[in-house]
């Protein structure tokens, strides 16, 4: 047999600085932010190794590693390559068979990764554990693609609204009695698509999403568009309460359910608005409250100015949701009229307003209407004015106001006018419009009251058909 003479691998440097980097602590010591931790590939269960001896084919060959990391070699017998880099493993095969062989030089190769085992957990829509796949490489060199943390934060379904991806936690073993954390900031790698720290994960990684201390609202809105972000068309149970029209609880999904029509977009608070019927005239929408519990259990207390959306189109207050999310809507303690109609209008009100429409139309009764009807157009829905028998030069609009009291008025009546507050105003929910009888019509029905049933006949006589003729000439 020819005794092979040539030299033994050595440690490559980088090992020898990683070595010296990581300190030997207990595993309760973890916190280390100046430690990158992007170390080189660690072989266990799972991976596809080959291993070739220099000049001896025969002790060489393909090797899947079992649960454990011992593998049986020729002659050797077992070699433990559990927890080992691929320089560490040829190290120790060269060493086992350093006893039969003279400075064996061994080369060891992987085939194929086995996938990671990752645990995530925190703020995210599904904690646990997860397989994450690597790319297969070729060469001495582990030649893989490991996967990066904003991979398995989309296989856990993505973030929750409340986490706080400013302090991502990563806590990582690297040998049986280390363990080394890192903070990452996947804010500022958002912002500016580079990151000073390596962010690609390895077996046994464990993730921590920490919630928000301190809520950014236009920051909740911008990380929604991320790709490890909950996905829009995620279901998300949600409940409603206080000046709404549907109190209860909701399955919200994104996209606009006005009209019972749902178009693309985030599952935000004027969503659940929406899906609750619309805000009441006496909501307060300048002090929404949304109350939001972390997986620790800790409440979020969210002040919400839909107002402020209104009039400075402020985006930032219509917030992503999240599961669990409860939306309380205030009464409000004033009302300004002038933000009455506004209000009406805008997309989180009730979807149609409910009018009654009393006296002298052809079809009287309570109908719904859309928002910005006016009078003239609420009149026309009744059925219009009843021939001969409706005062149509003016008509009483009895409004019941959000604070509680009744006001009165008397609208002129111009089929011609376009909107406008004396002659032709927008309805609003819960209005009364009374059509009065004309002259014409008082006269003949108390004439009719009068003489009864029986007179109809003398009645007619008495009341000749031109003193008829000049009532409706005289006018209502």
């Amino acid at each position: 047999m020819k005794w092979l003479t040539l030299p033994a691998l050595r440690l490559p440097l980088l090992v020898l600085v990683l070595a010296l980097s990581y300190p030997q602590t207990n595993l309760a010591q973890s916190r280390s932010p100046r430690i990158s931790i992007n170390t080189a590939y660690y072989l266990g269960g799972g991976d596809n190794i080959r291993i070739d001896i220099y000049d001896l084919p025969q002790f060489g060959g393909a090797y899947q590693i079992p649960p454990g990391g011992d593998i049986q070699i020729p002659i050797i017998g077992r070699v433990s390559l559990q927890g080992l880099t691929l320089e560490e493993a040829a190290q120790a095969i060269t060493r086992a068979y350093g006893r039969i062989i003279k400075k064996p030089l061994v080369t060891i190769s992987l085939q194929g990764a086995r996938p990671l085992n990752i645990w995530l957990s925190g703020e995210v829509s599904r904690p646990g554990s997860y397989l994450l796949p690597l790319a297969n490489g070729g060469g001495t060199q582990p030649s893989v693609q490991f996967p990066t943390l904003p991979q398995a934060l989309e296989k856990a379904g993505g973030i929750r609204a409340s986490a706080d991806i400013r302090r991502v936690i990563i806590r990582r073993r690297l040998k049986a009695n280390q363990e080394v954390t890192i903070t990452y900031n996947l804010w500022d790698y958002l912002q500016t698509g580079q990151t000073a720290q390596d962010i690609t994960l390895r077996d046994g990684d464990q993730i921590l999403v920490p919630p928000q201390e301190k809520i950014n609202l236009a920051e909740i809105n911008q990380l929604s568009e991320s790709t490890f972000s909950l996905p829009p068309d995620q279901p998300r149970t949600v409940s409603v309460f206080g000046e709404v029209k549907r109190p209860g609880r909701y399955v919200a999904i994104g996209g606009d359910t006005q009209n019972g029509q749902r178009t693309n977009g985030q599952t935000t608070i004027i969503r659940a608005l929406q899906l609750a019927g619309g805000i009441t005239q006496i909501a307060d929408i300048r002090q929404i409250q949304l109350q939001r519990y972390t997986r620790s259990g800790k409440q979020q207390i969210i002040t919400l100015n839909l107002w402020q959306y209104l009039q400075e189109q402020d985006t930032s207050q219509d917030t992503i949701l999240q599961e669990g999310d409860i939306i309380f809507v205030p009464t409000a303690t004033a009302i300004d009229p002038a933000e009455v109609s506004v209000l009406a209008t805008a997309s989180f009100a009730p979807g149609t307003v409910q009018v009654s429409v009393v006296g002298e139309v052809n079809a009287p009764g309570g109908i719904k209407l859309p928002p910005n009807t006016t009078l003239n157009q609420a009149i026309m829905s009744a059925g219009g004015f009843k021939s001969n028998r409706a005062n149509s030069s003016l008509v009483e609009l009895i409004r019941l106001n959000p604070n509680g009291t009744i006001s009165r008025s008397q609208v002129p009546i111009n089929l011609n006018q376009g909107i406008n507050a004396q002659t032709n105003p927008l309805i609003q929910d819960n209005d009364i419009i009374i059509v009065a009888r004309s002259r014409t019509a008082v006269w003949t029905d108390n004439i009719n009251t009068v003489l009864g049933p029986a007179g109809n006949i003398i009645g007619a006589i008495l009341v000749p058909t031109r003193f008829i003729e000049l009532l409706k000439l005289l006018g209502n």
